[in-house]
């Protein structure tokens, strides 16, 4: 008999990305991008946190809300390798999986324990969208977490390059100074899917209240563009 875990959403993570598109491939690599954790009221017990002060980083337990299926595959397409070998889904992070569930180790930055909204987590480094449902939240332990030994398997290989980023200054400054930064480095670390390569192709980003609109040619970004997006003017 199959067991079925049922697991309670107990927060949600809110971010400045509202699609899929552009998100980072693994948490930490872009510790400018700023994110809130907002708990369901049956978790709003500030007691629940007493002790959180105390550490530097935090396990994200979570579901890949945007990307569930019926049925699973034993092998995917990892994006680092363009898209054109298979792996097996046990060696990978792809979010097409027997159970959809995501793990994500951020930076705390900020324990808000009394606001309207009950605690807030104020965190770094997350790879999530925007209203990914949260399962739980753990310490991370250095002593136990760290492994510096580690070897890294096929993505030792395929480290991901980073491009060169041409954004206009005049085009730059619609976007709010606080987050400039963290556009820039998503904008380096190529948000395009690795198989898409297309040098004449015009590509949209939407960060936070806004569509960024640019092309790659080789290792150039350039943007073109900079809107509020759909509903947010």
């Amino acid at each position: 008999m199959e067991n079925i875990l049922c697991c309670k959403t107990i927060a949600h993570i809110h971010t400045d990305f509202p699609t899929k598109f552009g998100i980072p491939r693994q948490s930490g690599l872009i510790d400018t991008l700023k994110a809130q954790i907002i708990f369901e009221p049956e978790y709003r017990k500030p007691e629940a946190f007493r002790g959180l002060d105390g550490y530097s980083h935090l396990w994200l337990i979570w579901e890949f809300s945007a990307s569930i299926r019926s049925s699973w595959f034993p092998t995917v397409r990892p994006p680092r390798l363009g898209g054109n070998q298979r792996m097996g889904v046990f060696a990978t992070r792809s979010p097409f999986r027997p159970n959809p569930l995501g793990l994500s180790c951020v930076k705390l930055e900020q324990i808000a324990l009394h606001t309207p909204q009950g605690p807030i987590l104020h965190v770094s480094g997350a790879d999530l969208m925007d209203n990914t449902p949260i399962y739980d939240i753990k310490p991370y332990l250095p002593y136990v977490d760290s492994h510096p030994e580690a070897t890294g398997g096929f993505t030792e290989t395929t480290q991901a390059h980073q491009l060169s980023v041409d954004f206009p200054q005049a085009l730059l400054t619609q976007v709010p100074a606080h987050l400039q930064q963290a556009l820039l480095a998503v904008l380096a670390h190529d948000p395009r899917p690795a198989y898409q390569k297309d040098p004449d192709r015009t590509y949209f980003l939407e960060f936070s209240d806004y569509e960024i609109g640019f092309t790659v040619d080789g290792t150039q970004l350039t943007v073109h563009q900079v809107k509020p997006r759909t509903g947010q003017a």
